[in-house]
């Protein structure tokens, strides 16, 4: 009977690494070890199955058609084997060891340099690696594996998830003070001037959020979408570029301090979105989050 040559994790990891970062130095980095050695893991790996994942050339690293299924599945396994230390700590002190969580953009600033100290103080055996991405990048690298969890806004559609809801985050429309009647009344979607709309870029899911709220299909076609961030947004709005849409987590984190911008909220049906905590169903770590997700909450 022919042996069955397995491959380790080292190897699978590397693969992965490889993978992720499209260059043989840089994924070397990533998982700490030297060029050589990660170049050497990949070819024992191919040379045990007999047959090659990666072309590689001076320039370019190019996975073939079972070097992608490969790694695919190398992406499952990996997280498979780190869920076995997950059990362990999840059996012990909560909120404790290495943590990884990505962060939307238009959440992070807003809510963590509140959330960090306390955390800090609380759980001192805790590690959170932190990650900002985009809602679409951060579902992903949860379902890949490179996330234990994720803090988003819904709706959004995020895969195979558990996610616990923290607390409604209101939208207001900020534009320059003097532009809109004064008052404290909520602004209707029917009096904003789509030619003077700035949202963010594709990508941001609070584009997508806002637009919904207001219900009016002609803003997506109208409003000028240009903004790489919230505060790129409203410095534009400071300068008389135009309005735009807020959420109150970063008019409550002080975004307007400093400018001429008046923010009234926004009416309609739905005006708002919905800040949570998302994770892979059946995860072992499933109360570690969950204590995350009210510690999280408490800071609206």
């Amino acid at each position: 009977m022919a042996a069955t040559y397995l491959p380790t994790l080292k190897q699978l990891q590397y693969l992965i690494a490889l993978k992720d970062q499209g260059h043989f130095g840089r994924a070397a980095e990533s998982v700490f070890v030297t060029q050589s050695t990660l170049s050497a893991g990949i070819r024992e790996l191919e040379t045990l199955i007999g047959v090659t994942l990666v072309e590689r050339t001076r320039r370019v690293v190019r996975f073939t058609p079972l070097g992608e299924a490969m790694v695919a599945k190398a992406r499952r396994v990996v997280r498979e084997a780190e869920e076995f230390g997950d059990m362990a700590r999840a059996a012990g002190r909560p909120l404790s060891g290495e943590l990884r969580m990505s962060v939307i953009p238009t959440i992070a600033p807003f809510l963590l340099p509140r959330v960090l100290p306390r955390l800090r103080a609380d759980f001192p055996d805790l590690r959170l690696f932190l990650r900002e991405e985009t809602s679409a990048a951060a579902c992903d690298s949860l379902q890949s594996g490179r996330a234990d969890c994720v803090l988003l806004a819904l709706p959004y559609a995020c895969g195979e998830v558990t996610a616990a809801p923290l607390f409604d985050d209101r939208l207001f429309l900020a534009f320059p003070e003097g532009e809109l009647p004064e008052g404290a009344a909520p602004i209707s979607p029917a009096d904003i001037d789509e030619t003077r709309l700035l949202l963010l870029e594709d990508g941001h899911c609070l584009k997508d959020h806002a637009l919904a709220a207001c219900n009016r299909p002609e803003l997506r076609a109208e409003a000028t979408m240009m903004g790489t961030s919230l505060h790129t947004i409203v410095q534009m709005v400071d300068n008389r570029l135009g309005m735009t849409m807020l959420p109150e987590l970063a008019i409550s984190a002080g975004i307007l301090d400093h400018t001429g911008i008046a923010a009234r909220p926004l009416g309609g049906e739905n005006p708002k979105r919905t800040v949570a905590l998302a994770w892979r169903r059946a995860s072992p770590r499933e109360r570690d989050f969950r204590l995350l997700a009210e510690i999280l909450a408490t800071f609206h």
